[in-house]
C-alpha cells in the first residue's frame, strides 16, 4: 500500500541526529528523497545520508545553521538545485538548554529564540516559494514542555509555545494555498540531547507516564511522515502532543 511519499522531496533541518535522524530514515523508508540538514557535525549528517541513499543521489547531507539567515537561503538554494523541488519541510532543528530564573543573561535567551522561533519563521519563509501548491506540507517540532514547562525550561519551553503558535497562524495564512501546516509536541524521547534528564530524572518520568516506557525517536517520525502524507490532507493548524500520555 502507498503512502504518498513516494519521490517527494523532504528536508529536515537537524536531521542527523535523535528526533530528526529518525524522522529522515522514516521518510527514505517510505520512498522519499531526503536533505539531511544539519548544522556542525558534518561526518554524521553524511554518513545518514550515505545509508539512506542506497548509492543514488536520492539522500543528500546539506550544512546549514538555522540561526543564520545566510545559511538558510544556501540550504533551501542548495536542496531546490540537488532535488529539483520541496515537497515537505520539516523543522526540527532546536537547541535546548536549561537555566534557572536569575541566571540567564541575554545571549542564552537569544541564542534559543534565534534558533527555536527565528529559524523555524526563516525556514519557512525561504522554502515556501519551493512547495507544492496545493498540496505542499510543513511539519514543526514543537514540544510537550509548551504546554507543561517545568522548572529552568522557561525560556526553552517559551520557544517551543511559540512553534505552537506560529504552526496555527501560518496554517491560516497558507491554507489558500494548499499547504498544510502542523506540528507534533513530543514529550521526553531518549536521545543523546536528554542522556542527563533521564539519568536525573528517569524513574520519575517513568512512573507520570500512563504508557509506562520512555518515548523513542521512531514514536515521533511515524506522527510526522503521516502529517506529511495525503491521508492527513484535512488537518492543518493542529499539534498532536505525542508524550505517552503525560499531559
Amino acid at each position: 500500500m502507498s503512502s504518498g511519499l513516494q519521490d517527494k522531496v523532504v528536508l529536515v533541518t537537524g536531521g542527523s541526529r535523535g528526533i530528526g535522524a529518525a524522522i529522515a530514515r522514516r521518510f527514505a523508508s517510505l520512498g522519499s528523497r531526503v536533505v539531511v540538514a544539519y548544522r556542525s557535525d558534518r561526518e554524521t549528517a553524511d554518513r545518514l545520508a550515505g545509508e539512506l541513499a542506497n548509492a543514488g543521489d536520492n539522500c543528500i547531507a546539506l550544512q546549514g545553521d538555522v540561526a543564520n539567515p545566510d545559511e538558510i537561503k544556501t540550504l533551501v538554494a542548495s536542496a531546490v538545485e540537488r532535488l529539483g523541488k520541496i515537497d515537505v519541510l520539516v523543522n526540527c532543528a532546536a537547541i535546548g538548554p536549561y537555566r534557572p530564573l536569575g541566571q540567564m543573561d541575554a545571549p542564552f535567551i537569544r541564542g534559543i529564540l534565534e534558533t527555536n522561533v527565528m529559524g523555524t519563521i526563516l525556514m519557512t519563509q525561504e522554502a515556501l516559494p519551493h512547495l507544492a501548491s496545493p498540496g505542499g506540507r510543513i511539519v514543526n517540532v514543537a514540544s510537550a514542555l509548551a504546554f507543561r514547562p517545568i522548572p529552568t525550561s522557561s525560556v526553552y519551553s517559551a520557544s517551543k509555545a511559540a512553534v505552537v503558535t506560529l504552526t496555527h497562524a501560518f496554517a491560516k495564512e497558507l491554507g489558500p494555498k494548499g499547504i498544510t501546516v502542523n506540528a507534533v509536541a513530543p514529550g521526553v524521547i531518549e536521545t543523546d540531547m536528554t542522556t542527563k534528564i533521564l539519568a536525573e530524572r528517569g524513574e520519575q518520568i517513568l512512573a507520570m507516564t500512563p504508557l509506562a516506557r520512555i518515548g523513542q525517536p521512531d514514536d515521533i517520525a511515524g506522527i510526522v511522515t503521516f502529517l506529511a502524507s495525503p491521508d492527513a490532507g484535512w488537518i492543518t493548524g493542529r499539534t498532536i502532543i505525542a508524550d505517552g500520555g503525560v499531559t
